[in-house]
C-alpha cells in the first residue's frame, strides 16, 4: 500500500462522505480553540504581520475545513483591534495529500466568504487561499514563509506502514495480541515521521512562529492501549467475521496493516524536545466521545459512518469495494454492543509549539 496515493477521506458531499461524518473532529477543532487563541495572541505581541500566513495540514474537505478559517480569522481580527494594526490580509493553504477532495474546497470558497462577512462585518481584511498537495512529511512551503501552522486529527497518520518482520496476525493496527516487534515497528516509524515534520515546519516557520497540532492519541504510556486502540479491534472483528464466512481470505486481514500511530504527550514531548527546533508552550490530553451526534440515539450508527468517512479508501485498496457495505454493517452492530456496555472516548493529544529563535 502506497499510503501517498490511498490516504484520503471520502470525499464529495454525500451520505458516506467525510464532509458529513466528521462531528468528532469538528467538537475536538472547538475544543482546541483556546490554545489557538493564545498562540495567536502571543504571536501578534512578536510580529504584529499586515498579512499572516497560515497553513492548515491535512486540511481535508467539507465544513470542518472552513470552521479553522473563521476561527482563525475571528482570533487574528480580534487581535488586530486590539493592537490597532490595519490588515493588509490572510493567506491561507490548504494542505492535504494529491487525493483529497480540493474541488469541494474551492467550490465552496465564494459561499463561505459570503458568510463570513455576515458573521463579523465587512471591515476584516481580505483573505487568500491556495491548495498545496503533497505529504506534510516533506518540504511543502519557502523557507520562513510560514507564521502559523495548525494541523488537526492528522498527524497520527504515518507517511507508510511500519516494516513489519512478523504478521500481525487477525490485527489491522496494534492490539493486545500484536507480537511486541509490531508495536515496536509502529513507534519507530512515528518516531521518524514526526521528526521529520519537526524539521521540515522549523525551515518554514519564521523565528517565534508558532504551531497548534492535535493528534488522536493516548494518556497511557502502553501503545496497545484499549483507549487507542478499541476502535480498530472492533473493526477487525467485523473483517475477520467476513474471514470465517468465506467471503475475504484470511491472508488479506493478517497482511493489512492501517498506518497509524497514537502518541502520549509523553512520546510527543520526547520527540519535540530531541528534534530541538521548537519550545513546547502546552501539552495536554482531552477527551471525546465516540458519538459526539445529538440525532437520535443510534451510536453504532453514527460512529460506524464516521469511521467508514475516514477508513473506506484504505479498505478498498486491499479489500473488494462491494463488501464495504457488508463490512461496516457488521461493525455497527459491533460498536452498538460495545457502546451499550462501556464507555468509549477518543483521546487528544494536543501540543502548542513555538519555533526558537
Amino acid at each position: 500500500m502506497k499510503v501517498v496515493e490511498v490516504l484520503h477521506m471520502n470525499g464529495g458531499n454525500g451520505d458516506i462522505s467525510y464532509a458529513n461524518n466528521s462531528l468528532v473532529q469538528r467538537k475536538v477543532i472547538l475544543m482546541t480553540k483556546p490554545i489557538t487563541e493564545q498562540a495567536i495572541s502571543d504571536l501578534y505581541c512578536s510580529f504584529f504581520p499586515e498579512t499572516l500566513c497560515i497553513a492548515d495540514l491535512g486540511c481535508s474537505s467539507g465544513a470542518n475545513t472552513f470552521l479553522v478559517v473563521s476561527e482563525l480569522v475571528k482570533i487574528v481580527e480580534k487581535e488586530r483591534k486590539i493592537h490597532n494594526l490595519q490588515s493588509a490580509g490572510n493567506l491561507f493553504h490548504f494542505n492535504d495529500l494529491p487525493g483529497n477532495d480540493f474541488n469541494t474546497i474551492f467550490q465552496s470558497l465564494g459561499k463561505f466568504q459570503q458568510d463570513l462577512r455576515k458573521q463579523i462585518g465587512e471591515e476584516f481584511g481580505p483573505c487568500f487561499f491556495s491548495g498545496v498537495p503533497g505529504s506534510f512529511y516533506t518540504r511543502l512551503f519557502p523557507s520562513e514563509s510560514l507564521h502559523f501552522v495548525h494541523s488537526s486529527y492528522s498527524l497520527m497518520w504515518l507517511s507508510q506502514v511500519p516494516d513489519l518482520i512478523e504478521k500481525n496476525k487477525e490485527n489491522i493496527y496494534i492490539a493486545s495480541t500484536s507480537p511486541p516487534s509490531v508495536i515496536k515497528a509502529y513507534y519507530k516509524q512515528y518516531e521518524k515521521d514526526f521528526s521529520n515534520f519537526l524539521k521540515y515546519r522549523s525551515e518554514e516557520l519564521m523565528k517565534g512562529g508558532k504551531m497548534v497540532l492535535t493528534f488522536l492519541g493516548r494518556e497511557s504510556e502502553d501503545p496497545s492501549s484499549k483507549e487507542c486502540c478499541y476502535i480498530w479491534e472492533l473493526l477487525s472483528m467485523a473483517l475477520n467475521e467476513l474471514v470465517l464466512e468465506g467471503l475475504i481470505e484470511e491472508e488479506k486481514v493478517d497482511s493489512f496493516n492501517i498506518p497509524q500511530y497514537t502518541p502520549s504527550p509523553e512520546e510527543v514531548k520526547y520527540i519535540v524536545e530531541k528534534e530541538g527546533s521548537f519550545i513546547i508552550n502546552r501539552l495536554e490530553a482531552t477527551r471525546v466521545h465516540w458519538n459526539v451526534s445529538n440525532e437520535g440515539i443510534n451510536g453504532g450508527y453514527n460512529v460506524a459512518k464516521c469511521m467508514r468517512a475516514v477508513a473506506e479508501p484504505l479498505l478498498v485498496s486491499q479489500f473488494d469495494q462491494k463488501l464495504m457495505n457488508l463490512v461496516f454493517q457488521k461493525y455497527e452492530e459491533i460498536i452498538s454492543d460495545c457502546i451499550s456496555k462501556e464507555k468509549t472516548e477518543f483521546i487528544n493529544v494536543i501540543v502548542s509549539l513555538t519555533k526558537k529563535r
